[in-house]
Formats: C-alpha cells, structure tokens, sequence
C-alpha cells in the first residue's frame, strides 16, 4: 500500500491539469472598492506628510539663494573695484559688472556673464554709498517691497 501511494506522488507523468483548482463564478482577478479605497487613502497621507515637510523649506531655500547670489555679485564687485579703483556709481548700477571696463589693458569681457534674478524673478537692488558698507546688494523678498518680516524680509549679504 505504502509502494503505492509513494508512486501516486512521485509521478511526473500525471498531466498538470489534475493539479489545477477550477475557479468559481465568485473567484475573479482584480481588486476589490475597498482595496482600491484604502490605496487611495495610503497615497493621499504620504501626499500630505510630504507636502506639510516640504513646503516650508521652500522659502528658506529661496533665501540661502538669495544670499549666494549676492555673495556672487559681492565678489564681482570686489574683482571691479580692483580694476577701475572705485565702485559702480548708482547710476551704473549692477548693470556695470556685465560691460567690459573702457580702461585700456584691462578686460575683455564683463565681471560677470548674466545678471541673474532674485528667487522671485526680480532684479538685486544695489546701492552705493550703503548702509553697511560702501555698497549694498539686496533682494525685497517675497512681496518686493522694503521691509517686512519673515518671507518678506529685505536680503542682504552676509
């Protein structure tokens, strides 16, 4: 008997149909509403965990831009007064640095290629004489207004 039922299960031969379950009418492939919901709700939370996190981080990402940008402009700046001996007047404002200097001997290009933009797509402010030194490089904020608070807080450079 135990020859027997050894040779039942160790037979190959059977053909694999024997060994497939027939599928009810109640049996069919695809997902249920409810499994569909609780994907959906799943997804939704880590929409919402992810925006609460990320959105604030925008803004102080928008001001250390800023700061780097006018740390650039700084610089230039700096690279410029060497050359002519004195700092664009107000006049000439931030606009000088992309001109070659009319000096002979002197560069051939600008102090800088592009003016960039502040984070909101605004111009740097420049003034000279300036409050903290002999000039000034600045962003309005957000609101592009002088003043205000947080956001909207004037950016100087460091």
């Amino acid at each position: 008997m135990l020859r027997i039922l050894f040779h039942l299960l160790t037979d190959t031969n059977l053909p694999p149909a024997k060994f497939r379950r027939k599928k009810t009418k109640l049996e069919r492939n695809g997902f249920t509403l409810v499994e569909m919901m609780v994907t959906l709700f799943i997804l939704a939370l880590l929409t919402t965990i992810v925006a609460i996190n990320v959105l604030p981080n925008q803004d102080k990402a928008m001001v250390q831009k800023a700061k780097a940008d006018i740390a650039v402009l700084g610089q230039a700046l700096e690279t410029y007064r060497l050359d002519n001996l004195t700092y664009p007047d107000a006049g000439a404002g931030l606009q000088a640095l992309v001109t070659p200097p009319t000096a002979s001997g002197m560069r051939t290009e600008g102090y800088i290629k592009k003016l960039p933009m502040d984070p909101w797509n605004r111009p740097y402010q420049y003034s000279m004489p300036g409050k903290n030194g002999a000039f000034d490089i600045y962003s309005l904020g957000a609101d592009g207004a002088p003043g205000g608070e947080n956001e909207n807080a004037d950016i100087y450079g460091a």
